[in-house]
């Protein structure tokens, strides 16, 4: 029998979906062995219909790029603790893009700088807005006083919506340089 007739050459599985199949069967076999230790119960009927009880539910827009998707956050006790698409939104229309899908984690990040810090002598401090500001706007002034205007390279956002493009064009400009850019080409 020639091996393109063979039964059972058609259940071959490539190396890649093997790894996945695999990488699969791993998974649902530590999660089992979680859901079967005594301390985790099963959720209530209520419970699983609304976890967050007392919760408000927010319409707000994503704010990851410019194009200002609909968000429903779900709020809890002063919390973001859950989000879903906001069906009616005219733009996004009941959909999110994976980086908007993943906005709750942005915020809720423990990574996330929530003032402004600066590193000395190997160790974070704290500084105030307005010392930030003057510190970085005094070793600006140095580099152009030093260097020249293009010694600065200035790169947009994806967040900027038109107006800011426009100030932020306009503020390169006045820097003295034509060094600009927007941060997705990089």
């Amino acid at each position: 029998m020639s091996q393109s007739h063979h039964p059972d050459l058609s259940l071959r599985v490539g190396r890649r979906s093997f790894l996945k199949m695999a990488a699969l069967g791993a998974t649902f076999g530590a999660t089992g062995g979680f859901a079967a230790a005594e301390g985790i119960r099963l959720a209530t009927a209520e419970e699983i219909k609304d976890p967050y009880p007392g919760s408000k539910k927010v319409k707000t827009i994503c704010s990851i790029c410019s194009a200002g998707c609909g968000i429903i956050a779900e709020v809890h006790n002063g919390v973001w603790v859950r989000q879903e698409p906001a069906h009616d939104h005219p733009i996004s229309e009941g959909s999110h893009c994976c980086r908007g899908a993943d906005q709750i984690d942005l915020v809720k990040s423990k990574q996330r700088i929530k003032y402004p810090m600066k590193k000395e002598n190997g160790k974070w401090h704290r500084l105030s807005w307005e010392q930030a500001v003057n510190e970085i706007g005094d070793k600006m002034l140095k580099i152009r006083q030093e260097n020249g205007a293009d010694a600065a390279m200035f790169l947009g956002s994806a967040k900027f919506n038109n107006q800011q493009s426009y100030y932020f064009s306009k503020f390169a400009a006045m820097w003295g340089t034509n060094n600009i850019d927007h941060v997705a080409r990089i």
